[in-house]
């Protein structure tokens, strides 16, 4: 399969304005999510989507690949699904797309190639993945979204509540998971959910993927063992520097930039 990374971008997110240009050591949020992307192999090639032409003018300056896209999406999703029809459109080969969003400055390689070699699997058109919850704040942290999973492994349900009930208490984040934003799409899955209006549950927890869950779509999720922080606020952007100074993955491009 020809799988192409899209890292959709934004400048006007109401959590932390600006997030994607904001400084990480030596360079930008964005640069790290693309150099990462750029590392998986079995990637084609890998692009950054964004309404905003500074952005754009960011991404030319350390050699990366951007589109220009519209700046009435609402949804990371939605954006992704525009940069894969103007890839169409300019005639690319592609099957499918990993999307990876640009607030995951720490996000292992590895991590996304396992959620695009899940769509060599017949039965699956989407995959996500999720990692354990490590402790009870982060469990219960609005920022993080939470989903339950059926026993093969296929997402039921998202939300920002800390869900499964804690009403039997907090067991060590055993059934407990995060979902990370990194998914992978078969084309047709991916241009169904664009073509699709935005369902009551997507909008109430304010998470994506709850449109195709609410349309009869299957969600495989894939559990990773490698930590990452999306980063929404400036507390988790200085405990993922902290974090950044002795990474493998970042010390890797630093050295080869």
């Amino acid at each position: 399969m020809n799988i192409v990374g899209i890292i959709p971008a934004r400048m006007g997110s109401s959590r932390l304005p600006g997030k994607p240009l904001l400084n990480i050591l030596d360079m930008s949020m964005l640069e790290h999510c693309f150099r990462r992307c750029s590392m998986a192999v079995g990637l084609e090639s890998t692009y950054i989507v964004t309404p905003d032409e500074e952005i754009i003018s960011h991404v030319e300056s350390f050699g990366g690949k951007a589109l220009l896209t519209s700046h009435s999406h609402t949804r990371a999703v939605s954006r992704t699904a525009e940069g894969l029809e103007i890839l169409l459109d300019n005639g690319e080969n592609i099957d499918g797309v990993v999307m990876v969003q640009g607030d995951e400055p720490l996000v292992s390689p590895d991590t996304i190639k396992e959620a695009f070699l899940a769509l060599n699997e017949e039965e699956v058109d989407i995959a996500n993945t999720m990692i354990r919850f490590r402790n009870q704040t982060d469990f219960n942290d609005i920022n993080n979204i939470k989903v339950v999973i059926d026993k093969d492994n296929n997402a039921m349900y998202y939300s920002r509540e800390p869900i499964p009930s804690k009403w039997q208490g907090w067991n060590d984040g055993e059934a407990a998971y995060m979902q990370i934003g990194i998914i992978a799409f078969r084309n047709d899955a991916l241009l169904k959910y664009y073509r699709t209006e935005e369902t009551s549950l997507e909008i109430i927890e304010g998470t994506d993927m709850n449109r195709m869950l609410e349309n009869g779509d299957k969600i495989r999720m894939i559990l990773s063992d490698k930590y990452t922080i999306g980063v929404d606020t400036a507390d988790e952007l200085k405990r993922t520097e902290e974090i950044m100074k002795n990474d493998p993955t970042y010390l890797f491009y630093k050295s080869h930039k």
